[in-house]
């Protein structure tokens, strides 16, 4: 059971990199409509292939989403516990939660053109996951053997980090576009920026919650709320970016590129905390398995 839930991870590697090409294609179809040259044109099959293409991505997508829910499903099948007990089930459920937020976005608001910055990212994490690390489960540690905190604190964690995903793809997109709108064929600034906003409101007070949920955890597990590990204290950091995000925008009325620029910054805090302390730098929390 657990070598199909490896192949079902293989299988979303490869649902994904169609959606690449699905959502780059679909893309690079906008972007010949607009160009102005006479032997382009809304007849051109470059062009009306645009939009099949951009099917091609959605259903990707969804199959993707369906494939990692499925590994994770055979995993805690499989070891009668939740599926986080180390850095590759932390991952895992880390995209799912990319490609579940990233779906509903689409589906809500009816454009693609975010796939072309999000699922590239999914791709390099797959990729990174069968790569570097150990895909064989293990028991859970001492720390980790409170199963009903386990899912609750890592589930908010991974929904958070989830939602700000969208808001990252959206900063990079509105960072491409400008308050201008140079492009055409990319969303408007304005729409980029409120579903930037939209998902920083949600993923914001997951990530309060996630920690929160740690803080309680850390006092069973280790005997304190707060400790200043590394995990706790990036955690925190990543936050406090965030709220300064929200702050600056409802009090000072930030729009534009200097808002967009502190997501990204944000977002590169949120890999840092997920990846940099589990593989680079040793704390309670390091459960990469390596």
């Amino acid at each position: 059971m657990i070598a199909v839930s490896l192949y079902a991870v293989w299988a979303a590697i490869g649902f994904t990199l169609v959606a690449v090409v699905g959502y780059w294609g679909h893309l690079l179809a906008r972007w010949l409509l607009a160009v102005p040259a006479s032997y382009l044109g809304p007849s051109s099959p470059l062009v009306r292939l645009g939009p099949l293409l951009g099917r091609v991505g959605t259903a990707s997508t969804r199959g993707a989403l369906v494939a990692v829910l499925f590994s994770l499903a055979l995993r805690a099948v499989a070891t009668e516990r939740p599926p986080m007990a180390n850095m590759w089930e932390f991952t895992i459920a880390f995209i799912a939660a990319i490609l579940l937020f990233y779906a509903l976005y689409e589906r809500s608001q009816g454009q693609k053109a975010l796939g072309a910055v999000v699922q590239p990212l999914v791709l390099c994490l797959l990729v990174g996951v069968v790569i570097l690390l150990p895909w064989q489960t293990t028991p859970l540690v001492p720390a980790l053997q409170s199963r009903g905190v386990l899912a609750a604190h890592v589930g908010a964690m991974t929904l958070a980090y989830g939602a700000l995903t969208i808001s990252f793809g959206a900063a990079i997109l509105y960072l491409i576009q400008g308050k201008e709108r140079r492009l055409s064929w990319l969303p408007r600034p304005d729409f980029l920026e409120e579903a930037a906003f939209r998902s920083v409101a949600l993923g914001f007070p997951l990530l309060a919650l996630g920690i929160a949920i740690g803080a309680y955890w850390g006092n069973w597990a280790w005997g304190r709320y707060w400790g200043w590990d590394p995990k706790e204290t990036s955690s925190l950091v990543t936050w406090l970016i965030y709220g300064v995000y929200l702050h600056l925008r409802s009090v000072k009325g930030w729009r534009g590129a200097k808002a967009a620029v502190v997501l990204v910054v944000g977002y590169m805090s949120v890999l840092f905390t997920y990846f940099g302390v589990n593989l680079l730098i040793s704390g309670l929390h390091s459960y990469a398995g390596l």
